[in-house]
Formats: C-alpha cells, sequence, structure tokens
C-alpha cells in the first residue's frame, strides 16, 4: 500500500504559507492542518479563562488540556474551543497581540506539537495525506514528511500582502501600520523557532514575485517531483 502523503510547509509572516498550504490540499485531495491556529485558539482560551500569560507553566497547563476542535477539512476549516467556534475570533486584534506570547512559550511548544504530530497522522490516515503549515513543521513536528518546503518572500513583498489582508490596501500608511505586527512577530517567533532558512532536504520556494496562483503551482511541483522520484 501506498504511504500516505505528508506535505509540511513553514515560511515567515506573509509568505503564503496558510494559503498556499490550504489550497494545495483541496487541489490534492488531502486534509489541511493550520498550526498556528492552535497558538492562537490557546491564546484565546487563556484570555477568556483570565490565564496570565506571562506565567509559563499556567499556560503550558492550559496547552495540555484545553478542549480544542480543529477542522482539517480544507473546504471548510473551522477552530472551536469548549464548545465556542472561535474560528473568527482568533483572527482578532486582541488574540494576535497576546499569540506571541504563547507561540514563543518554551514549555507550551513540545505539548502543542505533540498534538500537531497526533493530527498529522490521524489526518493523513483518513483522508490518505495531509498539507500541514506553520512554524518547526518542517524540523521539528514533521522531518520526516516526503515533502517539505519552506515558502519565502522579501520583506517588501510580505508586508504587502499581509496589509492587504488585514487592511483592504498596500498603500503606503497601511503598510506601515502593518509592519510592526509582521517584523516584531517573526523577530521573536525566530527566537524559538528556525524559518528563515531551509533546513538540509527542505526545498525553498521564493514566492516574492509569484502571484497566489503561480505560489501554489511551485509548491505542487515540488510535489510532483518528490513523488515521481519514489517511482
Amino acid at each position: 500500500m501506498t504511504a500516505p502523503l505528508t506535505i509540511a510547509i513553514d515560511g515567515p509572516s506573509g509568505s503564503g504559507k496558510s494559503s498556499v498550504a490550504r489550497a494545495v490540499a483541496q487541489r490534492l485531495g488531502v486534509g489541511y492542518l493550520d498550526t498556528g491556529a492552535m497558538y492562537r485558539a490557546l491564546a484565546w482560551w487563556c484570555l477568556a479563562q483570565g490565564i496570565d500569560l506571562e506565567d509559563r507553566l499556567a499556560v503550558a497547563e492550559a496547552a495540555a488540556g484545553y478542549p480544542l476542535e480543529l477542522s482539517t477539512d480544507p473546504e471548510h476549516v473551522t477552530v472551536s474551543v469548549g464548545g465556542t467556534d472561535v474560528t473568527r475570533a482568533i483572527r482578532e486584534a486582541d488574540v494576535t497581540a497576546a499569540v506571541t506570547a504563547v507561540a514563543t512559550n518554551r514549555d507550551v511548544r513540545p505539548v502543542l506539537q505533540e498534538a500537531q504530530r497526533r493530527l498529522m497522522a490521524q489526518t493523513a490516515e483518513r483522508t490518505g495525506g495531509v498539507v500541514a503549515e506553520g512554524r518547526d513543521i518542517t524540523t521539528v513536528v514533521a522531518p520526516d514528511a516526503r515533502v517539505r518546503v519552506l515558502l519565502t518572500a522579501s520583506e517588501e513583498a510580505r508586508l504587502r500582502r499581509r496589509s492587504t489582508e488585514l487592511h483592504g490596501s498596500a498603500d503606503a500608511a497601511a503598510v506601515e501600520a502593518t509592519r510592526d505586527q509582521v517584523v516584531r512577530r517573526d523577530r521573536a517567533d525566530s527566537t524559538v523557532s528556525a524559518f528563515t532558512e531551509a533546513a538540509e532536504g527542505v526545498v525553498l520556494v521564493d514566492t516574492s514575485d509569484l502571484d497566489l496562483d503561480e505560489s501554489i503551482e511551485a509548491v505542487l511541483d515540488v510535489v510532483a517531483t518528490a513523488t515521481e522520484s519514489e517511482r
């Protein structure tokens, strides 16, 4: 029997990894895992429960038991915590401001990384494959994935994309309003995760001059090359 197709995609903010990963999963007919949503959902839960985000052990304890339900269907991505749909709430400003404290908590990361491995395995078994994206996926969570990709892009391109996503515009004012969030978060995340350079065996895909469709095709080409070489 053919082993499930596991694809791991990492990259800095604004590189396009979430949009590309979800579209690749759709095109391949496999599951999709947004690991960043797990950190965001935990941040939302801590805020809702009044847990001090600076209390590293308290947040780690919450990570081990918070009631997360995460859809892995790329056609219908939802996130619920304790029965509450937080799909939109975890993208709001208060959670965005809080998530760095959660994501850089070194007691939290191993807990969620193990949960990510479990979800990847379950999803791949159920659907025949999984595209997982987020920090540490290519190196720590799934170093044995059949396909590992690091998406990158110039800072200018990443700011333009994130500005358009958040503000509906990429004019100078909107880009400047986005700069601190993108640069600051990547700087903080880089203290606990390596996502600026491709590790050995990880394919680098630069999307600076690619639109979304071209970025998707570039990753699909990587997948096709990797799977063809196994035949």
